[in-house]
């Protein structure tokens, strides 16, 4: 049960399912949303002309794209496969991997307290997700610093249960960091002068820096780096290029770590 919106944004990368290959391209299923199809136009597939679709995607095959459309009223949503480069690609393919675990984790939890699965988002899960962005990512703050679940107010048997699977099953390579940045830009195009600040926040960064959509107008900033220190200054690098853009184009933004609340 890896719990996602009704659909996704324009621009985020999805785990999709091959279903069904024509010569004008192919129609999939989008894994974390509930089996959503989609759609990949040929001149999506890949760069170039492409004379054979099956040289570059084949029934049964699990493939990342990115978001190119979505109409909500017909329920269509266009994807493109060529736009997805491969350190993108094992990037979500490792993020998807995570959230089973991290679900499964939930899951087994959850029998510990005889709950159902279902139970335990209604009454952690979705909480967690909503806070940290996704699951494992709770799960990843909660093995790093045992008191987030005590602080957020979680139920002391939950707390328990989760904080002892996320030790004995979450590994913490290096450090991680985050925040919440608020952006508002109130032009005709400004979504777009949005989406192309953030993007401008992620040229050029060292450290590993995802920026997650949480909900209007608020995107969460996740920084990993070796140390805290270096954390520290390329999460202030980062926000200090996605606000001067945002700025600069007649929007406005602001910036909170979370332990500023």
């Amino acid at each position: 049960m890896l719990r996602k919106a009704d659909f996704p944004e324009v621009g985020d990368l999805v785990l999709c399912s091959v279903q069904n290959v024509k010569n004008f391209g192919a129609f999939v299923t989008l894994d974390e949303y509930e089996g959503k199809e989609g759609f990949i136009h040929v001149r999506d597939v890949a760069t170039g002309w492409v004379k054979y679709i099956r040289d570059h995607v084949r029934e049964g095959q699990k493939i990342v794209c990115r978001v190119l459309g979505v109409d909500l009223e017909k329920g269509h949503i266009d994807l493109s496969l060529k736009q997805v480069n491969d350190h993108q690609r094992r990037e979500k393919v490792q993020e998807w991997k995570n959230e089973k675990k991290a679900d499964k984790l939930l899951e087994m939890a959850a029998k510990k307290l005889d709950k159902s699965l279902e139970e335990a988002y209604n009454e952690v899960g979705d909480k967690l997700i909503e806070e940290f962005g996704t699951l494992y990512g709770a799960l990843e703050e909660t093995a790093a610093n045992p008191a987030v679940l005590k602080d957020l107010g979680v139920d002391k048997k939950w707390t328990a249960a989760i904080t002892t699977l996320a030790n004995e099953s979450i590994q913490l390579p290096s450090v991680s960091i985050d925040g919440v940045l608020e952006v508002t830009n109130p032009a005709p195009d400004g979504i777009d002068k949005i989406r192309d600040s953030i993007q401008l926040g992620l040229d050029g960064v060292e450290d590993e820096v995802s920026i997650h959509y949480l909900g209007a107008p608020r995107y969460k900033i996740t920084v990993t780096s070796e140390d805290y220190k270096t954390a520290e200054e390329e999460l202030k690098s980062t926000v200090d290029r996605i606000v001067a853009s945002i700025e600069k184009t007649g929007g406005a933004a602001s910036f909170k770590r979370k332990e500023e609340k």
